[in-house]
């Protein structure tokens, strides 16, 4: 493990999770993303803290990213769910949000 020195005290790095964004395929560190989510009784919802349960996806905070995703269909098959047309205004309205 690296480790940083401060004087002489060697401390480790800490551990940053990486994730990959499902519309660009850019893995990038888990706090940058956005994390979508289905829940056990099958509705998708975005998750702000990145904890609650069930099968979760990545998204960047770019507006393209949400786009792609959305219109290829992306989100359907990588949560293994068909979208209610609800769930799917609901995350377009919170991309329409975003720069």
């Amino acid at each position: 493990m690296a480790t940083i020195s401060k004087g002489k005290k060697n401390t480790p790095l800490k551990h940053i999770p990486q994730r990959t964004c499902i519309g660009c395929h850019e893995v990038k560190p888990k706090r940058e993303l956005i994390r979508i989510v289905r829940t056990q009784s099958g509705a998708v919802e975005i998750d702000p803290t990145g904890k609650r349960s069930g099968r979760g996806i990545y998204l960047c905070k770019a507006k393209s990213c949400w786009q792609a995703g959305l219109k290829k269909e992306r989100l359907d098959r990588a949560l293994r769910t068909n979208i209610a047309a609800e769930d799917r205004r609901k995350l377009a309205h919170y991309a329409e949000m975003l720069p």
